[in-house]
């Protein structure tokens, strides 16, 4: 928002200062849902949490959401806001078939809150698709933005995504739509968070949510190839405790 003493993360100023630009922005009077998108480590819980409630009761948002909290701060931040009457309904972390930061301990703690989750990367910045299975193409993410790490496209982790396009195959699916099926597959989660640059990878990823059921020879599987230290660089911040 700019740069300062309150300029980012969660303070009660930044918070409802973005909102009233972004709303500007927009042209529009509320938004749906307005989240708190990353815990702050200097900034007291219930000034955020606070400002979120602040955000309804003002009539600028509809319902409220954290993103990226860990266990314990979600469950402090679900018992703020259900305390000031305005309760957290989704959580949006980051979680793929490489990405397991969430099952050691959120998911829990958000069946027991009754917190939805929207997963967002769940193909894992596109590696869980069929672009990088051949190496990395000049149109591709990690190619054309920074943000990628080009890490993961060592040449282990490769042979690693074509092993699970191998299962995908088996089960008659592309691998992007086998990464979607497999974070639908917990009911704790809600929806899953995707990009997309054309109308053709939104119509392969409407497959998705019909394809939920796994069986239990095929989840050992699909541990075994994407469950590795090396592929797992999207480990949440130990500020998000």
């Amino acid at each position: 928002m700019w740069d300062g003493p309150h300029g980012e993360w969660g303070s009660r100023k930044y918070l409802l200062a973005s909102l009233d630009q972004s709303l500007n922005r927009m042209g529009l009077d509320y938004v749906d849902i307005f989240y708190s998108h990353r815990f702050d480590p200097d900034t007291p819980l219930e000034e955020t949490m606070g400002a979120l409630d602040t955000a309804v009761r003002s009539g600028r948002a509809l319902y409220v959401g954290i993103s990226s909290y860990g266990p314990e701060k979600t469950r402090e931040a679900a018992a703020i806001l259900r305390g000031l009457g305005t309760p957290c309904v989704i959580h949006q972390p980051s979680y793929s078939m490489l990405n397991r930061w969430v099952e050691e301990g959120l998911l829990d703690v958000l069946g027991d809150e009754g917190i939805g989750m929207i997963p967002f990367s769940p193909l894992a910045q596109g590696l869980l698709s069929t672009k990088y299975l051949d190496g990395m193409s000049s149109n591709s993410r990690a190619a054309e933005n920074d943000s990628f790490s080009r890490d993961l496209l060592s040449e282990s982790n490769i042979e690693r995504v074509r092993s699970l396009n191998k299962i995908a195959t088996r089960r008659d699916q592309s691998l992007a739509q086998m990464a979607i099926s497999w974070v639908l597959r917990d009911p704790r989660v809600t929806t899953a968070l995707v990009g997309a640059s054309r109308w053709s990878q939104v119509e392969e990823l409407l497959a998705a949510p019909h394809r939920t059921e796994f069986s239990v020879e095929e989840l050992a599987e699909i541990d075994d190839y994407a469950i590795d230290g090396s592929l797992n660089l999207w480990a949440t911040s130990s500020n998000n405790t």
